[in-house]
């Protein structure tokens, strides 16, 4: 069956934030009195949308987040990436790639909408994807569930068994898995192998994308 949607995550697919926001995650969870490590931080929170990200970090802690910390943080996270944030390797040749072959694609993100038109405005990026950008705010249940990539898939008007999902993380290609779509699952956190089990198919270079469209 052809592809006739192509959804993109956007951290860490699109935009290299995930060390930048999990590194402001790491001391804000650790100021508040859970500490720990950067590679645990990914673990537990990559993926998920913050509601999720609070409910497991009030769990593990076993007390409530004070009530300015989402404030504070996204403060402090949109200022590293006004510093330093930068597309994914690769990525920016492969959407002008796809437009030219007027591939139909979108956005669909943990993220909220305030933090994508940051990301993707910094980053150049947003064009691409001008009203066709769909966040986890707009459902009940964020990754791992499958009702992001449905959304997504209704908005566009594309069945779901005719998407492609990108995705970096473990609760996106469950996620994707879960709508019935296929995914190309990239992986530079050296997750590969549960990346592969969870239903993705593996892929180290964004340009693997148009290998997989041609293939």
């Amino acid at each position: 069956m052809s592809i006739d949607l192509i959804i993109f995550d956007c951290d860490g697919v699109l935009v290299d934030s995930e060390p930048l926001a999990n590194e402001e995650l790491r001391l804000a969870l650790r100021d508040w009195g859970l500490d720990l490590s950067l590679q645990e931080v990914i673990r537990h929170f990559v993926g998920l949308s913050m509601s999720s990200v609070i409910e497991k970090a009030e769990n593990m802690a076993g007390k409530k987040i004070h009530e300015n910390f989402l404030e504070d943080l996204q403060e402090k996270t949109f200022a590293a990436f006004r510093a330093g944030l930068k597309p994914v390797q690769g990525i920016a040749s492969v959407l002008e790639n796809l437009r030219a072959q007027d591939q139909k694609i979108c956005v669909a993100s943990s993220g909220d909408f305030t933090k994508m038109d940051l990301t993707l405005g910094l980053t150049g990026l947003q064009d691409f994807f001008t009203g066709r950008i769909y966040s986890a705010t707009q459902v009940r249940r964020g990754k791992p569930y499958p009702d992001l990539y449905l959304h997504a898939a209704d908005q566009m008007a594309v069945e779901p068994a005719r998407c492609l999902v990108i995705e970096d993380s473990l609760p996106g290609v469950q996620g994707a898995v879960a709508a019935g779509m296929e995914v190309l699952a990239y992986s530079v956190r050296g997750e590969d192998q549960a990346l592969a089990k969870a239903g993705g198919m593996v892929i180290k270079d964004m340009r693997n994308i148009i290998d997989f469209m041609a293939g």
